[in-house]
């Protein structure tokens, strides 16, 4: 009888470094990462939002911009809306996330058979992807989201986009340590969003902008009679709210920050030392305040006036 045909050596090698990684069930057939087999599985049906994909909502997406956001920017740009509208929107809009290739390290990993045999398991370096990250000018991180494929390879050439919906972008966004998220890096249009209102977003709850928020003013109420020489403790929106186009339009909403004005009144402006004491003593108290560091992304303090 004659030998039965060997493979060669290095072609069976990578054979069995494959099985070896594949996934199997108890009784050693192929299996996805939680041990359940691939056999029978049925992926037909009804998917996400009424897709005719199981696995996904966005199998007929033209990857252009959402109508909704196309509106509520435009509206932002006229002076017809402002962060609360876009907060709105962005609720229910898809974007997209940007990822580039990466490329894992091949492992040796050290493995024994039924008699105790030890042997070595070689995995070749495997072709993986990363979300693409920013840094804000304080340093913070910040992920970047495009609203069409367009806007994403204008920005970067070689990323792929991944649809997403904008909650769901966030809280990847707070998964891998950013604050901020930024709409449409390098566009007509830049818009950040904020830490408070990426959280809101990534936790789906309701959300008010610090300077418009009453729970926040009634904490602040309670430092007047603790700061000397405070007449008046008032909040405004801060100069970083708004943000600029790129032909230098300004607009009310989307800037990187600071984000709330503290307009703090002295009894007597003419004093200047006891002003500089006031807002030294206000900066330390305010760092006390756990409802202005959580609803509140920045705060710059104002001296305002009496007159």
């Amino acid at each position: 009888m004659a030998d039965t045909p060997q493979l060669p050596g290095h072609i069976q090698a990578a054979i069995d470094r494959n099985l070896a990684r594949q996934n199997r069930d108890a009784f050693g057939r192929p299996a996805d990462s939680a041990g359940i087999t691939w056999t029978g599985r049925d992926l037909s049906g009804t998917g996400i939002e009424g897709s005719a994909n199981p696995l996904h909502a966005f199998d007929t997406d033209d990857g252009l911009e959402d109508e909704a956001w196309t509106k509520v920017s435009q509206d932002l740009l006229d002076g017809n809306a402002d962060e609360k509208d876009v907060f709105n929107v962005l609720q229910n809009i898809r974007v997209f996330a940007a990822v580039v290739p990466t490329v894992a390290e091949a492992t040796h990993e050290k493995r024994a058979d039924q008699h105790g045999k030890e042997f070595t398991v070689e995995s070749d370096k495997e072709a993986d992807v990363a979300l693409i990250s920013l840094k804000a000018a304080d340093g913070r991180g910040a992920l970047p989201v495009f609203t069409s494929i367009p806007k994403l390879t204008a920005w970067h050439k070689k990323a792929r986009p991944v649809a997403v919906w904008m909650p769901r972008a966030c809280l990847s966004a707070v998964d891998e340590g950013n604050e901020l998220v930024v709409i449409d890096p390098g566009a007509h249009l830049t818009y950040v969003v904020r830490r408070p209102e990426v959280y809101a977003l990534a936790q789906q709850r309701a959300w008010t902008p610090s300077y418009e928020d009453v729970e926040i003013a009634q904490a602040l109420s309670e430092l007047t009679d603790l700061v000397p020489g405070l007449s008046q403790l008032a909040m405004a929106p801060g100069r970083g709210v708004g943000t600029q186009t790129d032909n230098g339009n300004v607009v009310a909403g989307g800037g990187a920050g600071p984000e709330l004005a503290l307009v703090a009144t002295p009894t007597d402006p003419s004093d200047t030392v006891g002003s500089k004491l006031m807002l030294s003593t206000l900066q330390s108290l305010i760092a006390d305040v756990p409802i202005l560091a959580e609803r509140a992304d920045t705060v710059e303090i104002v001296l305002g006036s009496s007159h």
